[in-house]
Protein backbone atom coordinates (compact mmCIF):
# COMPACT_ATOMS: atom_id res chain seq x y z
CA UNK A 1 0.00 0.00 0.00
CA UNK A 2 2.82 2.79 0.72
CA UNK A 3 6.66 2.80 -0.02
CA UNK A 4 9.36 2.22 2.65
CA UNK A 5 9.11 5.26 4.71
CA UNK A 6 12.07 7.36 5.20
CA UNK A 7 12.99 10.48 7.54
CA UNK A 8 14.09 13.92 5.33
CA UNK A 9 14.30 16.87 5.88
CA UNK A 10 12.05 19.87 3.63
CA UNK A 11 12.87 22.77 2.33
CA UNK A 12 10.13 25.63 2.34
CA UNK A 13 8.41 26.06 -0.80
CA UNK A 14 6.64 29.17 -1.75
CA UNK A 15 3.24 28.79 -2.64
CA UNK A 16 -0.43 30.06 -3.21
CA UNK A 17 -2.71 28.59 -1.19
CA UNK A 18 -6.29 28.57 0.01
CA UNK A 19 -7.51 28.00 3.58
CA UNK A 20 -9.90 26.13 4.07
CA UNK A 21 -12.23 24.38 7.32
CA UNK A 22 -14.90 22.34 6.25
CA UNK A 23 -16.71 19.21 7.47
CA UNK A 24 -14.68 16.06 6.87
CA UNK A 25 -17.51 14.66 4.73
CA UNK A 26 -17.71 17.51 2.29
CA UNK A 27 -14.10 17.20 0.92
CA UNK A 28 -15.15 15.46 -2.43
CA UNK A 29 -17.31 18.79 -2.94
CA UNK A 30 -14.80 21.25 -2.14
CA UNK A 31 -11.36 19.96 -3.34
CA UNK A 32 -12.50 20.39 -7.48
CA UNK A 33 -13.53 24.21 -7.24
CA UNK A 34 -11.11 25.06 -4.85
CA UNK A 35 -8.22 23.65 -7.22
CA UNK A 36 -9.76 25.32 -9.99
CA UNK A 37 -9.61 28.65 -8.36
CA UNK A 38 -6.03 28.25 -7.10
CA UNK A 39 -4.84 27.36 -10.34
CA UNK A 40 -7.07 30.01 -11.87
CA UNK A 41 -5.43 32.91 -9.76
CA UNK A 42 -1.62 32.04 -10.66
CA UNK A 43 -2.49 31.76 -14.26
CA UNK A 44 -4.29 34.74 -14.22
CA UNK A 45 -0.65 36.71 -12.89
CA UNK A 46 1.24 34.88 -15.50
CA UNK A 47 2.44 32.51 -13.24
CA UNK A 48 2.64 28.47 -13.39
CA UNK A 49 2.73 25.53 -11.06
CA UNK A 50 6.39 25.15 -9.48
CA UNK A 51 5.34 21.56 -8.03
CA UNK A 52 2.47 19.22 -7.24
CA UNK A 53 -0.80 20.43 -5.72
CA UNK A 54 -0.72 19.53 -2.04
CA UNK A 55 -2.95 20.03 0.91
CA UNK A 56 -1.25 21.20 4.63
CA UNK A 57 -3.76 20.01 7.38
CA UNK A 58 -3.16 22.29 10.15
CA UNK A 59 -5.63 20.72 12.77
CA UNK A 60 -6.77 17.27 12.86
CA UNK A 61 -10.21 16.71 14.38
CA UNK A 62 -12.36 13.37 13.45
CA UNK A 63 -15.21 15.82 11.95
CA UNK A 64 -13.41 18.52 10.28
CA UNK A 65 -10.45 19.78 8.05
CA UNK A 66 -8.58 22.71 8.41
CA UNK A 67 -6.28 22.62 5.74
CA UNK A 68 -4.55 24.67 2.98
CA UNK A 69 -4.80 23.40 -0.26
CA UNK A 70 -1.93 25.04 -2.34
CA UNK A 71 0.47 24.82 -5.48
CA UNK A 72 4.35 25.67 -5.44
CA UNK A 73 4.96 28.71 -7.53
CA UNK A 74 7.98 30.39 -8.51
CA UNK A 75 7.99 33.77 -7.05
CA UNK A 76 5.10 36.04 -4.78
CA UNK A 77 1.73 36.64 -5.97
CA UNK A 78 -1.27 38.70 -5.14
CA UNK A 79 -4.46 37.61 -3.29
CA UNK A 80 -7.10 36.89 -5.58
CA UNK A 81 -10.30 36.19 -3.71
CA UNK A 82 -9.82 33.49 -1.24
CA UNK A 83 -5.77 32.86 -2.87
CA UNK A 84 -3.28 34.42 -1.10
CA UNK A 85 0.83 33.78 -0.98
CA UNK A 86 2.15 31.14 1.85
CA UNK A 87 4.22 28.26 1.77
CA UNK A 88 4.71 24.41 2.30
CA UNK A 89 7.20 24.84 5.77
CA UNK A 90 10.74 23.07 5.38
CA UNK A 91 10.62 20.18 8.57
CA UNK A 92 12.10 17.41 9.33
CA UNK A 93 9.48 14.66 8.07
CA UNK A 94 8.66 11.55 7.88
CA UNK A 95 7.61 10.75 4.59
CA UNK A 96 6.28 7.81 2.47
CA UNK A 97 4.61 7.07 -1.12
CA UNK A 98 0.79 6.09 -1.44
CA UNK A 99 0.06 4.31 -4.35
CA UNK A 100 -3.88 3.80 -5.35
CA UNK A 101 -7.08 5.73 -5.23
CA UNK A 102 -7.82 8.89 -3.01
CA UNK A 103 -10.50 6.14 -1.01
CA UNK A 104 -7.90 4.53 0.17
CA UNK A 105 -5.90 7.77 1.60
CA UNK A 106 -6.87 7.00 5.25
CA UNK A 107 -5.60 3.37 5.61
CA UNK A 108 -2.20 4.47 3.77
CA UNK A 109 -2.37 7.25 6.81
CA UNK A 110 -2.86 4.57 9.11
CA UNK A 111 -0.08 2.30 7.97
CA UNK A 112 2.11 5.21 7.67
CA UNK A 113 1.74 6.47 11.22
CA UNK A 114 2.01 2.70 12.48
CA UNK A 115 5.08 3.06 11.49
CA UNK A 116 6.23 6.22 12.53
CA UNK A 117 5.39 5.01 16.17
CA UNK A 118 6.79 1.73 15.64
CA UNK A 119 10.08 3.67 15.00
CA UNK A 120 10.10 6.09 17.99
CA UNK A 121 9.11 9.22 16.14
CA UNK A 122 7.43 12.34 17.70
CA UNK A 123 5.27 13.91 15.56
CA UNK A 124 3.55 17.46 15.45
CA UNK A 125 0.17 18.33 14.69
CA UNK A 126 0.40 18.91 10.92
CA UNK A 127 0.99 16.85 7.87
CA UNK A 128 0.49 17.24 4.27
CA UNK A 129 0.51 15.32 1.27
CA UNK A 130 1.63 16.06 -2.50
CA UNK A 131 -0.33 14.75 -5.52
CA UNK A 132 2.08 13.38 -7.38
CA UNK A 133 0.09 11.86 -10.04
CA UNK A 134 -3.84 11.80 -10.19
CA UNK A 135 -6.55 11.49 -12.39
CA UNK A 136 -4.91 14.07 -14.67
CA UNK A 137 -2.27 11.45 -15.49
CA UNK A 138 -4.12 8.55 -15.51
CA UNK A 139 -7.85 6.64 -15.95
CA UNK A 140 -6.46 4.13 -13.62
CA UNK A 141 -5.83 4.78 -9.92
CA UNK A 142 -3.54 2.45 -9.33
CA UNK A 143 -1.21 5.02 -11.05
CA UNK A 144 -2.13 7.34 -8.36
CA UNK A 145 0.85 8.57 -6.13
CA UNK A 146 0.30 10.51 -3.36
CA UNK A 147 3.21 11.81 -1.02
CA UNK A 148 2.45 11.30 2.82
CA UNK A 149 4.50 13.96 5.12
CA UNK A 150 4.03 13.77 9.04
CA UNK A 151 6.26 16.37 10.35
CA UNK A 152 8.61 14.97 13.67
CA UNK A 153 9.09 17.01 16.55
Amino acid sequence: MIQQPDVVQTEALEAAVIHLTIPRDEIQQVMGPAIGELMGAIAAQGKAPAGPIFTHHLRMDPGMFDFEIGVPVSGPIADIGRVRQGELPGALVARTIYHGPYEGLYGAWSEFDGWVRANGHATTFDLWECYIEGPEASDDPADWRTELNRRLK
